[in-house]
This record gives structure tokens, sequence and C-alpha cells, in this order.
């Protein structure tokens, strides 16, 4: 049997309870664009994001009784400098982690949106 191919991860979905509230988040301290934000249906709106040139983007769905906000996503943002991303998070209000530096990994931390869904920051000077 052939396995099915796969080329990426397209979107992922962050469940929130008011996605004008999220999507202020996302494209507020956190710097993303908005990708696609509509009503396909009366009472479901779709709203993607991405950081600017990403291939993934987060669709913030309206979470409900199967899809619970405050979650951990175990979503990993890239950065090119987490210093300067842990406090541009601290100043801008949101609730962040520690900054974690370990000499055997690279800088990261955690933070949670609005929603309290937790992310995780991770440098990559590269990224």
């Amino acid at each position: 049997m052939a396995a099915a191919r796969f080329t990426g991860v397209h979107t992922v979905a962050v469940p929130v309870r008011d996605q004008d509230a999220a999507l202020t988040f996302y494209t507020g301290p956190l710097g993303f664009e908005v990708r696609f934000d509509a009503e396909l249906q009366p009472g479901f709106r779709w709203v993607d994001v991405a950081a600017p040139g990403a291939a993934t983007s987060l669709a913030l769905v309206r979470a409900g009784d199967g899809l619970p906000a405050g979650v951990d996503t175990g979503i990993r943002l890239v950065t090119p400098d987490a210093r300067a991303a842990h406090a541009a998070l601290t100043d801008a209000g949101a609730d962040v982690g520690d900054l974690l530096l370990w000499e055997q990994a690279p800088p990261m931390f955690e933070f949670r949106d609005p929603d309290g869904n937790t992310l995780y920051v991770t440098e990559n000077p590269a990224g």
C-alpha cells in the first residue's frame, strides 16, 4: 500500500472566544498578517493569520463545546531574536513566561493569548 504524500502543514486551528479580539492580538503584538477573513455562511466566520512570509497560517476559529479555548496549542513560533520578542510581548501586556536560556538549546519562552491558549517561541537566527 502506498503512503499518502504530503508536502507541508497549511493551517493550524487556535480556538478563540472572540475572533475580533484574537485578531487584534495576533495582528498587533505578534505582527501577523491577515490572510483570509470572511463569513463563509451565516454565523461561521473563518479567519486565517500568519507571520509575514510564513507557509503555515493559524485559523482563529470560534471556540465551542467540542473545541474549548485556553489550551496548550503545541504551536512553536520562530523568531530571529527571542530576547527582543520576549521584551516586545511583555511590553504589550501579554501573559509571557520566563525567557529560558539553556546552554544546550536556543533561547525560548511561552506566552498565552487573550483566550489563555499557550504558544511557544524559539530562537532561530535564520528564522
